[in-house]
């Protein structure tokens, strides 16, 4: 979804999970049911009669996402006009805190939004409704969605979430900025090598106006995840047990942004602490940003938009981007699985994610129906972030993801800015986060 508020921004961080680690595994195990991974209860889902009746809630956290929600469940209720869906928004400072304290009283929403970074740790203690049987019965075709989307919300070789939209990341650019300094514009197909020389060319012609290359990314999602997958590595291993970091291709993905820092192509830690690099970019003090598809919006809104354009992202050893996106999942414990379930194929089906598209909510996951949002700006080369789903890897998780993910800022800024060795950070950072994923 689009970066348009605060909460929309920390949903996408990668190294802000939204829930605190401590005491939580052992909230979720303790509560009825809790402790293992839920199995499908009798023969299954099958679809209600039509006459069916019950009453649900479906829990979200964007308000701005509200009426396209309730476009969704008007075409629900064509189909199921008996089954009522109350919709409860928590903003996302307090989503995941009411999740927490609905799981440990099985009280949780029929349906609700899930995110990468807390799936595991819900789905190992039960918590959701395995999309098995939907599944084998036609209703729901995994095909249908990117497959790192159905990856990421699987556990021990069990889906229990159903995509509902995507992102991925590129790199946005300044068109005025590369002609003022004489700069050939990034394409298709470029470099590593391309990126950094770019930055610094223009960084150096453009210094007396105060204005960057880059504006270096130091999160995980639009940054350093990138880069270490550009690299041939892992962040975490497709199991969750083993930390990719300490590795030579670890080292490489994070030295690509020291490297941008130290060399005065990008503005330093402490200024990007100062100014958010989005701002540097749209403010036209830098002329790339590497970012995500939600920032589509900020980008035409600025003052620069007749300026912006957007680019794949530069590859390394091998082309990469992370994917991350939203899942509908069922609570196990829900009084109403069958409408719960019911709803959650509806929101899955390609006529609800063309409709979300539409109305401009989301991109959608379902395969074929994201040309909305490639046509939502047609001055932006938008289809950049749906190809970038063939080249795309699930963002990095493990079964207590907030219990690591913390440690990435602390032990990575300092290197960043050269005031500690890549190679002795990447070490201290596969040693902490290693210790993490043991205690799991």
């Amino acid at each position: 979804m689009n970066r348009i508020s605060p909460h929309a921004r920390l949903r996408r961080r990668g190294w802000l999970t939204g829930i605190a680690a401590l005491g939580l595994a052992g909230l979720l195990a303790g509560c009825a049911g809790g402790g293992s991974p839920a199995e499908p209860d009798g023969d299954g889902y099958t679809p209600p009669a039509k006459d069916f009746a019950a009453e649900i809630t479906y829990g979200v956290w964007d308000q701005t996402q509200v009426d396209a929600i309730n476009a969704n469940i008007e075409g629900f209720n064509k189909e199921y006009p008996n089954i009522k869906v109350n919709v409860n928004v928590t903003p996302w400072g307090d989503y995941w805190t009411k999740l927490q304290t609905q799981g440990s009283s099985a009280t949780l929403p029929d349906i609700f939004w899930m995110n990468g970074p807390n799936f595991q740790l819900y789905a190992s203690n039960g918590m959701f409704e395995p999309i098995t049987s939907i599944v084998d019965g036609g209703y729901i075709t995994p095909a249908d969605y990117p497959k790192a989307l159905i990856d990421l919300y699987t556990l021990d070789g069990v889906s229990y979430g159903v995509p509902k939209d995507f992102d991925t990341i590129a790199v946005w650019y300044n068109k005025a900025l590369f002609a003022k300094a004489g700069v050939e514009e990034p394409k298709a197909g470029w470099t590593w090598d391309d990126l950094q020389t770019k930055a610094k060319d223009i960084s150096d012609a453009l210094s007396g106006e105060g204005i960057y290359g880059i504006a270096a990314a130091t999160d995980g999602q639009s940054g350093y995840y990138d880069t270490i997958l550009q690299a041939g590595g892992d962040v975490i291993s497709a199991d969750g047990k083993t930390t990719g970091y300490g590795t030579p291709e670890a080292a490489a993905g994070i030295q690509f942004w020291t490297d941008l820092i130290t060399s005065g192509a990008s503005p330093n830690i402490q200024q990007l602490s100062d100014t958010p690099a989005l701002t540097w970019f749209t403010s036209g003090k830098a002329a790339m940003f590497q970012g995500g598809s939600w920032q589509r919006t900020a980008m035409v809104q600025s003052d620069i938009k007749d300026d912006v354009q957007v680019v794949e992202l530069p590859a390394g050893e091998r082309q990469a981007t992370v994917i991350h996106g939203v899942a509908n999942v069922v609570s196990a414990k829900s009084a109403n699985k069958q409408a719960a379930q019911a709803l959650q194929v509806y929101l899955a089906s390609e006529a609800a994610q063309q409709q979300q598209g539409e109305m401009g909510a989301v991109i959608p996951a379902f395969n074929g129906a994201q040309q909305a949002f490639v046509d939502s700006i047609p001055q932006y080369d938008l289809q950049v972030f749906l190809d970038a789903i063939a080249y795309s890897f699930p963002y990095p998780v493990s079964k207590n993801t907030s219990a690591w993910a913390g440690l990435e800022a602390e032990i990575l800024l300092p290197a960043f800015n050269g005031d500690v060795p890549v190679d002795q950070a990447n070490a201290d950072l596969a040693t902490k986060v290693q210790a993490a994923l043991d205690a799991e």
